[in-house]
């Protein structure tokens, strides 16, 4: 078995939220409980609609947000509660892809200036070698070496995206955290860079978690699959079984929704009804009842726990009352 590379054991963030012309506050319910581990070499799709706390998860695994509750064990290390100071040697093994790549580059610098900042920051090569390496790091991702000079608006955007990967696997990071890296470019480009990202992760040994809104994006790419609603996660299990036997009506219907590519062919969708509810104030009992088919009075009144419904030695986690 692959070593764990991270492991996330019961894992909140809160945020406090004032509204009002008095200044009246909540507390906004955006990661809530979450758990998983992630072994070494594997990609992990964290897929649900927006606002379901996904990027915010993503963001507390980094430690750009502390955490309130639980644990993330990153390699071997708890790094829940270090300090920004003891964080910063780590930086390089944890690097991040950013939905829109126009805004994540500095307009002002060319290609050659972005790819080599992680360098200039960080160190791990001599003053000398940055050039090569930077022109290595491009050709990597498929781009021209020869326009390091150029600034990123003179790029198309899949191409801008192609930079950012080059800067994410510059340091030779081991967890690379993608937060909707396509779901800003065109589909034939999206195929694109998903090929890239899975050549880099074979080469790099890198271990990903995907982030997505989108089930079709995930399912070639993603080992394992957690579905996300609301700051919790209600089904997690491996890529195959999770497509071929969904359990949690949630997972389902945003299955059903993925569009049939074989003309003719018909698929029986279930609709979801309604919009997610306020982190703000959350439903009682599971937090998806209010739009779920399938609720009744427990659902309403008690929160599901997690319970492993695998079989055959595949686990696959669901929080559910009427699996």
């Amino acid at each position: 078995m692959a070593d764990i590379l991270l492991e996330v054991k019961d894992l909140t963030k809160h945020f406090v939220s004032k509204e009002g012309f008095f200044g009246s506050s909540g507390t906004v319910h955006a990661v809530n409980g979450v758990s998983f581990r992630l072994a070494s070499g594997q990609t992990l799709g964290l897929v649900g609609e927006s606002g379901c706390g996904k990027t915010t998860l993503g963001r507390t695994l980094l430690r750009l947000y502390r955490p309130n509750s639980g644990e993330i064990i990153f390699d071997g290390l708890d790094i829940t509660h270090r300090s920004s100071r003891l964080m910063r040697p780590l930086r390089k093994d944890m690097q991040m892809i950013f939905q829109d790549p126009f805004s994540s580059l500095n307009p002002r610098m060319t290609v050659s200036s972005l790819v080599a900042e992680p360098f200039q920051v960080h160190g791990g090569i001599e003053r000398h070698q940055i050039s090569s390496k930077v022109a290595e790091l491009l050709d990597m991702v498929g781009l021209d070496p020869k326009s390091a000079d150029r600034y990123p608006h003179e790029f198309s955007g899949g191409q801008r995206q192609r930079i950012g990967i080059a800067r994410a696997i510059a340091l030779s990071p081991k967890l690379i955290i993608a937060d909707e890296p396509v779901s800003a470019l065109d589909v034939s480009i999206q195929s694109q860079i998903l090929n890239l990202m899975a050549k880099l992760k074979k080469s790099l040994q890198l271990s990903y978690i995907f982030i997505a809104h989108d089930l079709a994006v995930v399912e070639h790419i993603s080992d394992m699959v957690a579905v996300m609603y609301l700051g919790k996660i209600v089904e997690y299990t491996d890529s195959s079984n999770l497509y071929s036997n969904p359990l949690h009506p949630y997972t389902k219907i945003l299955i059903d929704s993925i569009p049939v590519a074989k003309v003719g062919a018909k698929r029986e969708r279930a609709i979801i009804k309604g919009d997610v509810p306020s982190p703000l104030n959350p439903p009682s009992g599971c937090a998806f009842h209010p739009r779920c088919p399938l609720a009744t009075d427990i659902c309403r009144q008690q929160q599901p726990d997690v319970k492993d419904h695998g079989t055959s030695g595949v686990s696959h986690k669901v929080a559910c009352h009427h699996v």
